[in-house]
């Protein structure tokens, strides 16, 4: 993991998580429980003994309620369906908290509206969890890519979430891998390559989806999404032509153990400063109103 060399210079942001599920236990949880920038104070979910175990290994609270959760945090942090996130983050919002949200941020475009609606209203800081961009590894290959004349790029995004086990739940294998993972790729076509202005997709998004992206800069991008192949790890590989040679960025070479520090030093900041970073909830409707055009293509 990547040490952080310099010191905190602030009080740590009171954080309060609202899910006890598998991504919740393993990442949220323990990273925001880690510090210094941030404690984790409680956890609040539906089944109160899961929020307990989630809880437990950190010392954290365990809120009785949602409102309660509110009442001991600065900030909330999400780890639950979609449809959920939206709702709670509306409230979260009107009750002035920052907002740590997940990916992505709603079920639908209008849900989504809605919430970045509340966090601009209301005025707080928001953050994504988009993993890779947390990484130095990705924010190298960004930095190279847009200096470049990129002509055109292939992607892909797979896994096997979708063939069992502790991440194949109901949201997922209903609305399938154009939700779950196509933000991930969607946001680093867009910041490698320029703005996306066009999106078709075809597929099922439960089984295969296929993505074509026309850009401002005049560059055409496809991705490939599944859940439900057989890869020995998930995946996300884009690849860059043009006049030079090509590059590629592929996450099997990333420990995303680098990731979780930035992405924790990086929130606090923002909510201590009061000023949200490029990953905000605007870019979690930006992303949300790409997938809504893919799917009605």
């Amino acid at each position: 993991m990547t040490a952080i060399s310099h010191a905190w210079p602030h009080p740590p942001v009171n954080i309060g998580l609202v899910g006890a599920g598998p991504w919740a236990r393993a990442v949220h949880a323990r990273v925001l429980a880690a510090g210094p920038e941030t404690r984790l104070t409680s956890v609040w979910a539906r089944r109160p003994e899961a929020a307990r175990e989630t809880a437990a290994p950190y010392g954290a609270g365990v809120a009785g309620t949602f409102e309660e959760l509110l009442d001991g945090c600065d900030a909330v942090a999400f780890a639950v369906p979609p449809a959920v996130q939206a709702d709670f983050a509306r409230r979260a919002a009107k009750a002035g908290k920052a907002l740590l949200l997940e990916k992505p941020i709603a079920l639908d475009l209008p849900s989504a509206q809605r919430l970045v609606d509340a966090v601009d209203t209301a005025g707080v800081v928001s953050q994504l969890v988009l993993t890779n961009r947390y990484h130095p590894v990705t924010r190298q290959f960004l930095k190279t890519a847009q200096g470049l004349d990129v002509v055109g790029a292939r992607s892909c995004c797979l896994s096997d979430a979708f063939l069992g086990g502790e991440f194949a739940t109901t949201w997922r294998l209903e609305h399938g891998a154009l939700l779950d993972i196509g933000p991930h790729i969607l946001d680093l076509l867009d910041a490698a390559l320029g703005p996306i202005v066009r999106v078709r997709g075809a597929g099922n998004p439960r089984r295969w989806f296929e993505l074509t992206c026309e850009h401002a800069s005049g560059a055409v991008s496809q991705a490939s999404l599944s859940g439900s192949v057989d890869v020995e790890r998930g995946m996300t590989r884009i690849e860059l032509f043009g006049r030079h040679p090509q590059l590629v960025f592929d996450s099997a070479a990333l420990d995303h153990e680098e990731s979780w520090p930035v992405l924790r030093r990086e929130f606090a900041m923002a909510v201590r400063t009061g000023k949200s970073g490029e990953l905000d909830a605007h870019r979690g409707l930006r992303l949300q109103s790409l997938m809504a055009q893919a799917l009605e293509s």
